[in-house]
């Protein structure tokens, strides 16, 4: 397929393809124990693209995903893959979904709360990982229960228990990993929000550049791609989002 040189260019102005990775979602992006590199769902739509556009690729490895949105709004990273979200989207400029994720709520075995409903109470406090998804769409939704902030997804189970919070809120499937190292742990029975996984592009870069990332998104689901990327990292509770 011929690429049109401009939008080469607008992804990839220093010749190389930066792709900000956010390693605080497991679903979609880890860092492998023995060699370090970070591999993943995200990792091989990143390696795809570049192949797209003829050009060699730079993962630009977060540990956070306020950090990689920061990183492509800035632009020192030349796309990335957020969930979406109204405040992000003032600089980025998203796809339509690849991947739609659940995020759930953990609560002690003891605890209160038994339903979604009961959260947003003034008496808990709700542990969220800074700048995520949860913590964007939390910090609208809830009016009465307080938001404390780990410093990172994966941190925010042990951000609960260290600090007795009531509630802890994130990636499904986080939680009942971490929720399995720790005793007396349940998740709510209901999810309180489907993540809708995109690809995204600083606005700065232009609309030409922007519409190119959404019809390689449309390929890559279209194909077969991201499902057989989800097969191939062993990832449950997530699910190809359909066609734009």
């Amino acid at each position: 397929m011929n690429i049109d040189p401009a939008v080469v260019k607008a992804f990839a102005p220093t010749g190389t393809l930066r792709a900000s990775i956010n390693l605080g979602n497991p679903i979609l992006a880890n860092r492998d124990a023995a060699s370090g590199e970070p591999f993943g769902v995200s990792v091989d739509l990143a390696r795809a693209f570049a192949q797209h556009l003829g050009v060699p690729l730079e993962l630009v490895v977060f540990d956070a995903a306020g950090k990689s949105v920061e990183a492509v709004s800035d632009e020192r990273a030349d796309f990335g893959f957020f969930a979406v979200d109204p405040k992000r989207g003032e600089t980025i400029a998203f796809t339509a979904p690849y991947v739609l994720i659940e995020g759930f709520y953990l609560v002690r075995n003891d605890s209160p709360v038994r339903t979604n409903a009961d959260v947003d109470q003034p008496h808990n406090r709700v542990a969220v990982g800074k700048g995520s998804a949860y913590d964007l769409f939390l910090t609208r939704e809830l009016k009465q229960a307080q938001i404390v902030r780990a410093p990172t997804s994966p941190t925010v189970v042990q951000t609960f228990l260290e600090q007795g919070l009531e509630v802890a809120a994130g990636v499904k499937q986080q939680l009942e990993a971490d929720a399995a190292k720790a005793s007396g742990l349940r998740l709510l029975d209901e999810r309180f929000m489907v993540i809708r996984q995109a690809m995204g592009v600083a606005k700065s870069r232009g609309p030409q550049a922007a519409e190119a990332l959404g019809a390689f998104v449309e390929t890559m689901k279209a194909s077969g791609f991201v499902a057989e990327a989800l097969e191939r990292h062993a990832i449950a509770g997530a699910s190809v989002a359909p066609a734009a």
